[in-house]
C-alpha cells in the first residue's frame, strides 16, 4: 500500500529507504490511480500547483499529514479535511525571499525601472537617486524571512527596526510588537510586509497605515496581496506621496488592464519570491528531514495545524 505522495522521487530526495512506499505526482500530469490514492497518508503538495493539488485532498481517505512547500498556506487550510495535521515549509524560502526583497528595495530607491524604460528609447537622463545608506528601513513580520532580510540590508548601512505579532529580543536589537505600528511608522523610509495572511493581518497597510507613512517612503509588499488595501495603495501612488514594489497583489494574478499596472511610482514582479534557484535543493532537505521523522514516529516540524 501507498503510504506518500511526492512531488519528486525518493532517490531524488536521497538519504531515504529503498523500499519507501511512495507514489511520485508532480502536480502536472494525471494524478495516480484512486486505488494508490486510496493508501496515501502522507502528501506533499507539489509546489505552484495549488489548482490541481488541493482538489486531490478530497480524494485520500487515509490522509494524515499534508506537507507544504511554501511558508503561507492560508490557501490550503479550507481545503484540508478535519484530522488532517498540516505542516509549512517555514525556512525554505528565507533566502530567494529576502533576496527578492532586498533587490526590490535597492532597484525602486536607485530608479532601476525607469533606466530600463530609458534605456528602450535611448533616453541618458543623470539625476540623484535616494541610497539604502542613512535610511530606516522597518520590517513587518520579523520572522525567519526577516531575520534572512535583515543580514542582508545590514552592510549597506541603514538602519533597521524589527516588528512581530509580540515584542521580544533578536540578536541585532529588539522587536516590537505590532500595535506599536503605529508610532513607528512615520519614521520610516522603506517599509516590509513579510507577515503571513490571516484575518488579523488582512488589509493591515489600510487607509490610515499608509497615511502614517512619511511623504516619499517605499512600500514593499513580498508577504501576500491582500494584506495592503489596493485601493487605499493606488491613492497614494497616484498623489505621488508613496512608492511601492509589489512581488504579490491583489487580486492575483494581477489582470491586464488592472489600475496598479500603469500606477505612477510602483515596481511590479509576479510573485517570484521563491521560485529560484535556491528552492530545489532546500525543498529537498525539507521533504528528506520530514519523511525521516515521519518514518521513526516522530514529531514534524513547522505544524501550523494539528491533525
Amino acid at each position: 500500500m501507498t503510504r506518500y505522495l511526492l512531488p519528486y522521487p525518493p532517490e531524488q530526495i536521497g538519504g531515504l529507504p529503498a523500499d519507501l512506499d511512495a507514489a511520485v505526482w508532480d502536480g502536472v500530469a494525471p494524478p495516480p490511480p484512486q486505488e494508490v490514492l486510496d493508501g496515501v497518508e502522507f502528501f506533499c503538495l507539489p509546489y505552484l500547483t495549488g489548482g490541481a493539488s488541493l482538489p486531490l485532498l478530497a480524494r485520500l481517505p487515509a490522509l494524515r499529514v499534508v506537507q507544504t512547500l511554501t511558508a503561507g498556506v492560508d490557501d490550503v487550510l479550507p481545503h484540508v479535511p478535519a484530522g488532517v495535521a498540516v505542516h509549512n515549509a517555514r525556512g525554505l524560502h528565507d533566502a530567494s525571499t529576502a533576496e527578492l526583497a532586498a533587490t526590490l528595495v535597492l532597484a525602486s530607491l536607485r530608479g532601476i525601472p525607469q533606466a530600463v524604460r530609458r534605456q528602450d528609447t535611448g533616453d541618458w537622463q543623470q539625476k540623484f537617486h535616494p541610497a539604502l545608506a542613512d535610511r530606516t528601513v522597518l520590517i513587518v513580520g520579523y520572522g525567519s524571512i526577516g531575520a534572512a532580510l535583515e543580514e542582508r540590508l545590514r552592510p549597506f548601512e541603514c538602519d533597521i527596526v524589527r516588528v512581530a505579532r509580540s515584542a521580544r529580543s533578536a540578536p541585532h536589537g529588539p522587536v516590537h510588537a505590532l500595535d506599536e505600528l503605529p508610532e513607528l511608522l512615520p519614521a520610516a523610509d522603506v517599509v516590509v510586509l513579510l507577515v503571513p495572511l490571516t484575518e488579523q493581518s488582512r488589509g493591515l497597510a489600510d487607509a490610515g497605515f499608509l497615511a502614517r507613512m512619511k511623504d516619499g517612503a517605499l512600500l514593499v509588499n513580498v508577504a501576500r496581496g491582500p494584506i495592503v488595501r489596493t485601493d487605499a495603495l493606488l491613492a497614494e501612488l497616484r498623489s505621488g506621496r508613496l512608492r511601492a514594489a509589489l512581488d504579490v497583489t491583489d487580486p492575483e494574478p494581477l489582470p491586464p488592464g488592472h489600475p496598479l499596472w500603469h500606477a505612477p511610482n510602483v515596481l511590479i514582479t509576479p510573485h517570484v519570491g521563491g521560485p529560484s534557484s535556491a528552492f530545489l535543493p532546500r525543498a529537498l532537505r525539507l521533504l528528506r528531514a520530514q519523511l525521516l521523522r515521519h518514518l521513526a514516529g516522530e514529531p514534524l516540524a513547522n505544524a501550523v495545524a494539528a491533525g
